[in-house]
């Protein structure tokens, strides 16, 4: 008995091992949408027309329309492996769709018309129990393996502080867009027009952690801002639209974005 417990401990206390891959079947998109549930729903509130709540799933139009790109943990039960998740949405999906996601709340003019080759990131989420480990790591790194693959030149998507007061974002957002707000040529604007005020930073320490670690990342990587937020009391959050254009990316930017594993 002693044995068996060691080894269920084992097991329980076991390194994850992360693969990556697109979801080929309902059921791979099924679990990708759970873990969205817990995530956006439970976790933070979100709600949505097409939220089936009885099923425990978080979807939206764009679902049909688009990719899921998934972090597996093999040490986990097969039922359970999906443990990330990435949305990905090209120009060709967004057309049979009628537009981007984020043109819900963009206008994303500059992008659609540069001609480029775009791809839209949406529905990032990762298990909770994988935060702040390899786990976002590891999902970078198969999502620079689909953007080589598929020559893709800018990736871009909605990116959420959670809740809806902008008084209380009022610095953390004055600093991205101080530091961080994209060139002209890539600048989307917030369908809402001005909301904040950007009065200068002076605690720029406080202000910086308080951005959600994701954009942080991104910003790290080289990403810009699109000029602009949108309050979404759906999902209780406000958001900024982060552009990562590749070809801006150094050296170093880019290592940390596709390195090896």
């Amino acid at each position: 008995m002693r044995k068996i417990a060691e080894m269920n401990d084992q097991m329980v206390n076991a390194a994850p091992q992360f693969a990556t891959r697109l979801a080929k079947t309902a059921e791979d998109n099924r679990g990708a949408q759970a873990l969205r549930y817990k995530i956006f729903v439970k976790e933070m509130g979100g709600d949505g027309p097409l939220v089936d709540h009885g099923n425990g799933l978080e979807c939206d139009a764009f679902d049909e329309h688009a990719e899921q790109l998934l972090l597996l943990d093999l040490t986990r039960d097969p039922a359970d492996q999906i443990v990330g998740v990435y949305r990905l949405l090209d120009s060709k999906g967004a057309k049979a769709a009628g537009q981007f996601y984020s043109e819900t709340e963009f206008d994303l003019a500059p992008l659609v018309q540069s001609g480029r080759t775009l791809m839209e990131l949406g529905r990032s989420c990762l298990h909770a129990e994988y935060r702040g480990g390899a786990g976002m790591l590891h999902l970078w790194q198969g999502l620079a393996e689909v953007v080589r693959e598929r020559q893709v030149e800018v990736l871009f998507g909605v990116a959420s502080f959670h809740g809806t007061d902008l008084d209380a974002l009022a610095t953390s957002l004055a600093l991205l867009h101080d530091k961080h707000l994209a060139p002209e040529d890539i600048r989307v604007c917030s369908r809402s027009g001005p909301q904040v005020s950007y009065e200068p930073v002076t605690d720029r320490v406080t202000a910086m952690r308080n951005v959600p670690a994701l954009i942080k990342a991104y910003l790290r990587l080289g990403g810009f801002i699109g000029d602009g937020v949108f309050v979404d009391h759906a999902f209780n959050t406000t958001d900024v639209c982060l552009i990562l254009d590749l070809a801006r990316m150094s050296p170093k930017q880019v290592s940390m974005y596709g390195g090896a594993r």
